[in-house]
């Protein structure tokens, strides 16, 4: 039997604090991390650089976000906004003479400063009316980064990344690129899995149920809600320094844009609210999904066996993939984290049935 256990039984508060409660969870995340670290030795520059590299990215990006909307319950509709503030700020240190370790943490300080700001404004909102401020933020940053010469050159200006390194290695070739971001991921995902077992995460879930009744337990909301802000906004402005850097080389405001935002919230909601797993099969569900539907559709159109228009085949994929996030919303709302959670359990009494009452 894969999982050699029939059920899961905890006796005592540690057995049941810990992160792998069944041991072969933790193998197979050793050889999930073993494959990732020698992914560029077998997998080809092109697949690296196109798909591994952004999911990895993506993944933490809709990680940070996750804290923010899937723990504290906060909906968040300009993280783009967050994420182009610690790319920009990022660049322009560097620029300044700063190490490059620094104005990573640096970066993410603006972030975090400039988000706790709209999101203690909009902490006294609620549902619609906070997402209205959120996009607020947008909007605004858009407007600042498009019309401030000095921050992005102008609208259609292209802010270069320059060369620099990471802890004496330089960050030059596409593997170094690859482990920096691969690093960062990983290390936001040790960060989640801890700080759900922490107090503060503990106050997130609390605030995210039911405000009222975590305020008469003795959690503070605005303070819960200003740190959740801080925090997600701090782990989105490196993502974005680490996106500058490590995948566009190339910064403009159209990378940052309102769909991009969009885009995030997706991979939160379809990969699962909440979930470590869920945030990368959302985030690769979402980036590469409509990548393989248009591969495919065209090969099948190529062939003569999708006998429509180049208009309509140019929109066929994108329909299919809203299709696709309908299904996922209509019939099963956890996500896709919920399915891999059905699979595992299923496994787990593999080959015995569930006793029934």
């Amino acid at each position: 039997m894969f999982y050699r256990l029939s059920g899961v039984y905890q006796t005592n508060y540690a057995a049941d604090r810990k992160l792998w409660k069944i041991p072969a969870d933790r193998w197979q995340v050793i050889a999930v991390l073993v494959l990732a670290l020698m992914a560029p030795l077998y997998v080809s520059p092109l697949y690296l650089g196109s798909y591994v590299l952004p999911w990895v990215i993506w993944s933490a990006a809709a990680l940070s976000l996750t804290l923010l909307m899937g723990m504290a319950g906060q909906l968040h509709f300009g993280f783009a906004a967050v994420m182009a503030i610690g790319a920009y700020s990022s660049i322009h240190l560097v620029r300044a003479g700063i190490p490059f370790e620094i104005a990573l943490i640096l970066s993410g300080v603006v972030s975090a400063v400039i988000g706790t700001l709209f999101g203690g404004a909009a902490l006294r909102v609620k549902g619609l009316y906070l997402v209205m401020a959120t996009l607020a933020m947008q909007y605004l940053v858009d407007w600042v980064v498009v019309n401030v010469p000095w921050i992005s050159g102008g609208a259609h200006a292209t802010l270069r990344t320059p060369a620099v390194n990471f802890l004496v290695m330089p960050i030059d070739s596409l593997a170094a690129r690859y482990w920096l971001a691969l690093g960062w991921a990983v290390l936001i995902t040790l960060f989640f899995l801890n700080v759900k077992r922490t107090s503060f995460g503990r106050a997130l879930v609390a605030i995210r149920d039911k405000d009222f009744a975590a305020a008469v337990i003795g959690v503070d909301p605005f303070r819960t809600k200003l740190a959740a802000f801080f925090t997600s906004s701090f782990l989105g402005g490196v993502t974005g320094a680490i996106l500058a850097f490590c995948y566009y080389r190339a910064v403009t405001p159209e990378q940052f844009g309102f769909n991009v935002s969009i885009q995030l919230v997706a991979m939160v909601l379809v990969g699962g609210l909440g979930s470590v797993i869920g945030s990368y099969l959302g985030a690769g569900f979402v980036l590469l999904a409509p990548i393989f539907l248009t591969n495919a559709i065209s090969s099948l159109a190529a062939a003569g066996w999708v006998p429509v228009s180049q208009n309509f085949l140019s929109h066929l994929p994108l329909i299919i993939y809203g299709a696709m996030i309908i299904g996922f919303l209509l019939f099963e709302p956890l996500g896709l984290a919920k399915i891999y959670d059905n699979i595992r359990k299923y496994f787990l009494v593999w080959p015995f049935r569930h006793a029934k009452s």
